[in-house]
């Protein structure tokens, strides 16, 4: 019963404190310091709800059991780690990503493509990753080359989409401007277009970060050699592992969130001028 008790006057506390801290209005130091506060409060209460119920660590593993087999397994976490996010995810996200701007750019110069590839695009990005990962593994193995092609048919369009609508943002002035100066279509494209399309193309990176990660791990679900994330999900399940399960998780969790970050100071740095980076 005390971890219960503990439990609620931590969470009080803590939310006591992030609402003083939220009243902050420009502070950096209180931005950064209300989502770690909160984050670490729902740790405590996890370990408090797990610790006072007893409930069992095969349905529900404390954090710090699984801050201790995260300790443990080191170096088969960072095998998984390999394998599933920077050979499987990574390759794929840079391949699909690569090959979707130069498709935008083709799409964008003959238009009976945008008419007849960007509708197939569409329904292709709608299949569910299930339906196309054992398809893939089949055709490349089973080995990350498979989770890469899952990754860079899950990336394609989406960015395919964004970066086209983005090549089309530009208004009729700024095209007549262009081409009273005379400048060819590859000019237009590399000092109006392309610039004016930046926002939509990181829009479309930073969706496509997330679905990445999750495409190289549920293709693993469908054949893989023994190493990855998603083929240690799926065995330690199996042998009630939990705990290795959610240190899977949490490195997963991490890895995307470092993806995504990645990509978003890029842009922050490559679209200074926009008024969505403005006052951040």
């Amino acid at each position: 019963m005390i971890w219960i008790v503990l439990g609620l006057i931590v969470w009080a506390a803590g939310l006591a404190l992030n609402v003083r801290l939220s009243k902050r209005k420009g502070s950096r130091w209180a931005a950064l310091a209300v989502p770690v506060i909160f984050g670490l409060t729902l740790i405590f209460v996890w370990e408090a709800v797990v610790r006072g119920f007893g409930i069992s660590p095969v349905l529900l593993p404390a954090p710090s059991a699984v801050a201790l087999r995260f300790a443990q397994s080191g170096g088969v976490l960072w095998e998984d780690f390999v394998q599933t996010v920077l050979k499987g995810a990574l390759s794929g996200y840079i391949l699909g990503c690569g090959a979707a701007l130069v498709m935008a750019v083709v799409v964008d110069r003959f238009d009976f493509l945008r008419r007849g590839l960007l509708p197939v695009g569409n329904f292709v990005a709608a299949l569910p990753v299930i339906g196309i990962a054992p398809i893939l593994v089949m055709w490349f193995g089973f080995d990350w080359q498979s989770k890469a092609a899952v990754v860079v048919v899950m990336v394609f369009f989406p960015v395919l989409v964004n970066a086209v609508e983005g090549l089309g943002d530009t208004s009729a002035m700024q095209r007549d401007l262009m081409r009273t100066y005379a400048a060819s279509y590859w000019t237009s494209l590399w000092k109006l277009r392309l610039p004016a399309a930046l926002p939509f193309i990181f829009n479309g990176l930073k969706i496509a970060s997330t679905l990445a990660l999750i495409g190289a791990i549920v293709a693993e679900f469908f054949g893989s050699p023994i190493r990855g994330m998603g083929f240690r999900i799926s065995t330690s399940v199996g042998l009630l592992q939990l705990d290795l399960v959610w240190a899977e998780i949490v490195v997963a969790a991490l890895a995307g969130s470092a993806f995504y970050g990645g990509v978003a100071l890029i842009e922050r740095a490559a679209t200074f001028w926009h008024p969505s980076q403005r006052g951040q």
